[in-house]
């Protein structure tokens, strides 16, 4: 269970999120190729709150390699570009955070309960302690 993580350069800390998350995860966000965009528009695949694509149903081989080429080039990004006095794991959290809140419409994110939703228009369901 992940712990509140509220120190006192949380808004720096927030702001340094935002402002890396292009850098941070630049294969997820670079991986638009057709296939990352068929399983992720199709539903296989989504975002989740510890900051790692995840699988909502049961993929493919070449879904399954993707992903894992995707979430072993985060937890690199995330190892790097953790600041002082924060984890990589709280990191990740706030980069997962972001990366639900850029869901777009129809893609699959895992909420708070654990639950893989759907995003529709309004704003996804986050976590309490999302930034």
């Amino acid at each position: 269970m992940l712990k509140q993580w509220k120190p006192a350069g949380w808004a720096m800390a927030a702001i340094a999120v935002t402002a890396a998350i292009g850098l941070a995860v630049p294969s997820a966000m670079a991986q638009r190729d057709p296939a990352y965009e068929a399983a992720r528009s199709g539903g296989q695949i989504g975002e989740q709150p510890d900051g790692y694509l995840g699988f909502v149903s049961t993929p493919t081989p070449a879904v399954r390699d993707m992903v894992n080429d995707i979430n072993i080039k985060r937890k690199a990004a995330y190892t790097s570009g953790a600041p002082a006095g924060s984890t990589i794991e709280q990191f990740a959290f706030i980069t997962g955070c972001n990366l639900i809140a850029k869901t777009k419409a129809g893609e699959k994110y895992k909420g708070p309960d654990g639950r893989w939703l759907t995003r529709d228009a309004g704003p996804p369901v986050r976590a309490a302690n999302c930034p």
